[in-house]
């Protein structure tokens, strides 16, 4: 993890930004259940500039600063996944930066500044947890908790997707809804959770948290089993390789 290290200082440098008081009462509503504030652009801002300072030549998107013809190595950053949870002061949220080469993520970083906890890895050199090596947990099925994202901005869509959190409910020992889905996936990296869905992601939702959760021995995918892309949405489905058979079944009638 030495090759970034510095990358992964830069990311807890930006902790300060988070905790500006100014900048979190800075707060836009989009649509009715979405927000944007001035910590998302401030992150956004001063990651890029930092991660030029140490990459020059590598490419660079976000969810506030769309990729232009950026390349095949480039960063992908969410500077706050779980806005909502900012706002609210909710605790979990945190800044995701993974890093793109030839269609692979061979690097990511997702960090919660508000539990100090920071997940890690680098591509075949496994996942860790603030510097402690860390797995997957392979629970059975009814012994497993399991994560939804349920997609407050499509709430016209939500009845197909609540009747599968409610099938898999009852096969499951209980569902979680964090609203976090960089953390989602990483906790399953760390065998707090079991799966996760939700049926529509960006790229920079899932970019960095995709590579941890494999180096920890799990498997991600769309809802139809297919590799993630980095250049479109998509669905995801998180899991241990004890729940992903089962998930991907439950979900694979909903359609991507």
């Amino acid at each position: 993890m030495n090759q970034y290290q510095k990358v992964i200082e830069l990311v807890h440098s930006a902790k300060k930004i988070v905790f500006d008081s100014s900048l979190r009462a800075d707060v836009r509503k989009i649509g009715n259940s979405d927000y944007v504030t001035a910590v998302d652009t401030a992150v956004s801002e001063y990651l890029k500039n930092g991660l030029k300072e140490l990459y020059p030549d590598v490419g660079f998107m976000s969810e506030e600063d769309a990729c232009v013809r950026c390349g095949e190595k480039r960063w992908i950053l969410d500077p706050i996944d779980g806005t909502t949870n900012l706002v609210f002061d909710y605790h979990l949220s945190s800044v995701s930066l993974g890093l793109l080469w030839n269609g692979k993520v061979v690097f990511g970083v997702v960090y919660n500044p508000f539990t100090e906890e920071t997940f890690s890895a680098e591509l075949g050199k496994g996942a860790f947890l603030n510097g402690e090596r860390i797995f997957v947990r392979n629970r059975a099925i009814a012994d497993s908790l399991i994560e939804f994202g349920f997609g407050a901005r499509r709430k016209n869509e939500s009845e197909k997707t609540f009747e599968t959190a409610r099938e898999i409910f009852t096969d499951c020992l209980d569902i979680r809804h964090i609203c976090s889905s960089a953390l989602s996936v990483c906790y399953i990296a760390a065998g707090r959770l079991d799966g996760f869905l939700e049926k529509l992601l960006k790229p920079w939702d899932y970019a960095a948290a995709s590579l941890i959760l494999t180096e920890a021995g799990g498997v991600i995918s769309d809802w139809e089993g297919r590799s993630l892309q980095f250049d479109e949405p998509s669905a995801v489905l998180a899991a241990t390789r004890n729940s992903y058979g089962y998930l991907l079944k439950k979900v694979s009638s909903v359609g991507a």
